[in-house]
């Protein structure tokens, strides 16, 4: 199975990001992604076995991180990936610090984390895009995520989610 630790946003951000993605005029081809599959994803996994999982999710319970506010600001299209997203331009040190310690401790090579959150996929070509109001998301839980992708859409399954400390 196909896994990633990741943030799902929180209503009111889902609900703005939901309406940042109606706007975008895709040329060229590229579809949306629908809004339940939005997320900002923390650290990747990849594939691991069904044992391996109890094993992640222990990760899960034992990383302990403060919550905290990130800030979508900006439309992006990344041609590489033909995806466009809502990026975090500024992430807070707790969003870093809580990726950071999910790569410690899964034992994986740290990718430094670019924020974001994809809303169209298979674009092809470079779109204008609008400008974006900041969408502010209250994080205050992580999950494990199972991803199983194939046919015309990936489907993220939540597998186990831990609350994030309150601020000192």
């Amino acid at each position: 199975m196909r896994l990633f630790f990741a943030l799902w946003p929180d209503g009111e951000a889902l609900r703005q990001l939901r309406a940042a993605a109606d706007l975008l005029r895709l040329q060229g081809g590229g579809r949306l992604v629908p809004s339940r599959n939005y997320h900002l994803t923390l650290a990747f996994i990849g594939e691991v076995s069904d044992a391996k999982l109890a094993v992640m999710q222990q990760i899960g319970q034992s990383v302990r991180a403060s919550r905290f506010t990130a800030i979508c600001d900006r439309l992006e299209y990344w041609p590489q990936a033909r995806a466009v997203v809502a990026a975090v331009r500024d992430a807070p040190a707790a969003l870093l610090d809580l990726s950071a310690r999910l790569y410690e401790a899964i034992e994986l090579p740290q990718i430094p984390l670019r924020a974001h959150v994809t809303l169209a996929r298979k674009v092809a070509q470079a779109p204008v895009l609008p400008a974006m109001s900041p969408i502010s998301w209250r994080a205050t839980e992580f999950s494990i995520v199972r991803s199983q992708t194939g046919g015309a859409a990936s489907s993220y399954t939540v597998v186990s989610t831990w609350p994030l400390l309150y601020e000192p």
